[in-house]
């Protein structure tokens, strides 16, 4: 399966970003165990970061980061089959996991929960 990792980025941080880097690192930290259980991991930021920074933005926040940061995972979510929602208040990821739940794709909130393929 593909599957959206979902969970606090921006949520919790009063855009420090050094909080904001932590949040990064807690959801890689899901990211290699879904590899090795057959999967292919995604994470929205991975795609939306450097495209922010190609668009000119300055501050989380800013017209050019809402243009694509959220948008991002919207169109990440036509291509997947499930979202795995990692702990922690998150606007954003509760929206991702609305998205997903209205398609359809399958919703895990624990690594342990997702079969393996291979």
């Amino acid at each position: 399966m593909v599957i959206l990792i979902a969970g606090p980025y921006r949520g919790g941080t009063n855009d420090n970003p050094e909080l904001m880097k932590k949040n990064l690192e807690a959801l890689e930290a899901v990211a290699l165990p879904l590899f090795r259980l057959g999967h292919l991991p995604l994470i929205g930021e991975w795609i939306a970061l450097p495209l922010i920074k190609k668009a000119g933005s300055t501050k989380v926040g800013d017209d050019a980061w809402n243009e694509i940061q959220y948008p991002v995972a919207h169109k990440l979510l036509e291509k997947c089959d499930a979202v795995l929602r990692i702990p922690g208040e998150s606007k954003g990821a509760d929206n991702d996991v609305r998205i997903a739940t209205e398609r359809g794709l399958k919703i895990f909130y624990r690594l342990e929960d997702v079969p393996s393929a291979t």
